[in-house]
């Protein structure tokens, strides 16, 4: 009887100080389930160090390691989506290449797929990453279930750690997205899942590749897809801001005409309300702006990479 395949994947960006300890815990902890059979692929998102030279490395002595080398740098978003339907296993466990994600964890995901669950999800209650960075991961988190308004919003504390089976890979393979937010698709499609808790530890080497800029696309890649809260707001706001403003205008009108000799309207307020109102038509415009982007990348088509080389996969 053949052996049920589960893929371990990786997505990986200047990572030479992590990849060759991955690898060898994995490697360990297969060695405590011989009724498995692994695979452990890694997508290189066209690193400027000497990652995929220590990964080429490691498969002259493990042919369980692949390699897919980008051909430049695809993002955050688009290589490990990518990456995920690269994978054959029966299973796919994705995990971080710094550790952050717990590799311990690996015999609980697959104790819980094999009593029926198609996706076991790893869920960070704490961190001992910098207290702020998770106050303000978790605030985002909070605001995102609130503004989707959808029992089936994006999940809490959720990084894309877990395992998935492959009837969820095979859907994932259906999806014509080129710029596909992972992290809510998880909880789209009904499949039944299982939360696992645990504490993100540091990393173990290196720096962290994520910066104001990634964390803000990420976010607004989340509201885009899961909330038409912040479009409706705006007309919500502009309605209720036209109203005040109208009212505003009546009262010094009116006072004006009772009071004319003494009512000196003067600058300040005009000042004050441009000022007001252009700070919120440029915060709205900058929001339509993101449907808009959103859009724009759809219609595109681009694929989510372009390969340079696949390494150890015949």
């Amino acid at each position: 009887m053949a052996l049920k395949k589960i893929s371990i994947f990786t997505a990986c960006y200047n990572e030479e100080e992590n990849v060759e300890a991955l690898v060898k815990v994995v490697a360990d902890i297969f060695k405590t389930l011989p009724q498995y059979d692994y695979e452990h692929v890694f997508i290189d998102n066209a690193s400027e160090d000497k990652t995929v030279e220590i990964l080429k490395g490691i498969i002259k002595t493990d042919n369980h390691v692949k390699v897919i080398v980008n051909s430049r740098n695809f993002g955050h978003i688009r290589s490990p989506f990518y990456g995920l339907l690269q994978c054959t296993g029966d299973a796919v466990i994705s995990l971080v290449a710094d550790f952050q994600d717990p590799p311990e964890l690996i015999p609980q995901f697959l104790k819980k797929w094999e009593e029926g669950y198609k996706l076991v999800l790893g869920i960070k209650q704490k961190s001992k990453e910098n207290p702020l960075m998770f106050g303000v991961r978790k605030l985002f988190y909070n605001l995102l279930a609130k503004v989707s308004g959808d029992a089936d919003a994006p999940l809490k504390n959720f990084t894309g750690f877990g395992l998935y089976d492959k009837k969820f890979i095979e859907v994932l393979r259906l999806i014509d997205d080129p710029y596909p937010y992972f992290r809510g698709m998880v909880t789209d499609f009904g499949f039944q899942r299982f939360e696992i808790e645990y504490t993100q530890p540091v990393r173990m080497g290196g720096k962290t590749k994520n910066n104001i800029f990634t964390l803000y696309d990420m976010a607004m890649l989340g509201f885009v897809n899961h909330s038409k809260v912040p479009l409706r707001l705006s007309a919500f706001i502009g309605f209720v801001t036209a109203v005040a403003s109208f009212l505003t205008a009546v009262v010094y009108f009116i006072y004006k005409l009772v009071d004319w000799q003494n009512f000196q309207v003067g600058i300040a307020p005009m000042v004050i309300g441009v000022f007001f109102f252009s700070s919120v038509q440029l915060f709205f415009i900058g929001v339509i702006g993101e449907y808009i982007g959103a859009i724009h990348t759809q219609v595109r088509k681009r694929p989510l990479v372009i390969e340079k080389e696949r390494v150890n996969f015949d």
